[in-house]
């Protein structure tokens, strides 16, 4: 009988094969909004600038009505060389910086108590809805007669249209944190201060930040009103005092500045939060 041997042939050794590439789902590269622009914000503004521009040197303007940028800027270069726009200046932004930190302060108190406690919420949420359904800018001649002409009354105002938002965004924020966060800190057996240090507030700083560049526009939009109303200085007073005369290149001055403080406030605002909320990953960054 033969016996039969059977030899193992070993199979060739083949080379590593080269890592396999990520596999990326359908339409992820296609549904995001792609890389972020640089200077996107100003390219609008820019193309409104260039639009204006063409018009004028085009003569489809009228220079009574809509006088040309260059003309403007020339406008506001005599205003500011005479010292009458950098006083104007300084005293609208006193005016739109007190209201701004009053409104802040009370928005963010009364998040916090009727956020936090049902006691709070029982007795602010109801009154702050009610002063929201108000037209603000219709508490004028009240406040008028309560504090007087003068700037408290001004302030007062900025600091109402400044709270509103701030405390809306931020109660609805501390009201959508979700429940099982707050289970889970029972659990672990955290104190009422860590609870708010470490839960609530960061999930409430998404909607605070909201608030906060809502508060920022308001406080410009109800300081242009304000101005107008027995000031005797501040960018709105000069754009009163500039329709009498008939000086829209002072008009477009006055506004052109108002949009050039909202359109900074909001993007410092902007900047703060991209970097207090660098730990998101969102559409924006």
């Amino acid at each position: 009988m033969t016996a039969v041997t059977t030899t193992a042939t070993t199979p060739p050794v083949s080379p590593p094969a080269a890592p396999a590439a990520p596999v990326r789902g359908p339409g992820r590269r296609a549904l995001a909004p792609g890389k972020r622009l640089p200077a996107a914000r100003l390219i609008g503004p820019g193309l409104v600038l260039a639009v204006w521009a063409a018009a004028s040197a085009a003569g489809q303007l009228d220079p009574a009505a809509i006088p040309a940028p260059w003309t403007v800027l020339r406008t506001a270069g005599q205003l500011w060389s005479d010292g009458t726009l950098s006083t104007d200046v300084l005293t609208s932004l006193e005016r739109a910086a007190y209201g701004f930190a009053f409104g802040l302060t009370a928005g963010v108190v009364l998040a916090l108590a009727a956020g936090l406690s049902r006691v709070g919420e029982a007795l602010i949420d109801g009154t702050v809805q009610l002063n929201r359904a108000i037209p603000t800018l219709g508490l004028i001649p009240l406040f008028i007669l309560w504090l007087g002409i003068g700037e408290t009354f001004k302030i007062a105002i900025i600091a109402i249209v400044v709270y509103i938002p701030i405390y809306l965004n931020l109660h609805a924020a501390l009201s959508g944190i979700d429940h099982r966060y707050v289970e889970l800190a029972e659990v672990q057996g955290l104190s009422r201060i860590r609870f708010i240090r470490q839960i609530v507030v960061p999930g409430a700083l998404p909607g605070f930040f909201v608030g906060l560049r809502l508060g920022v526009t308001g406080s410009w939009l109800s300081l242009v009103v304000l101005e107008q109303i027995n000031a005797t200085s501040g960018l709105g007073y000069l754009m009163f005092q500039a329709q009498n005369y008939g000086r829209t290149d002072i008009i477009l001055v006055g506004l052109l500045i108002y949009g050039v403080f909202g359109l900074v406030s909001d993007s410092a605002v902007r900047l703060v939060e991209r970097r207090v909320l660098s730990w998101r990953r969102t559409l924006s960054n």
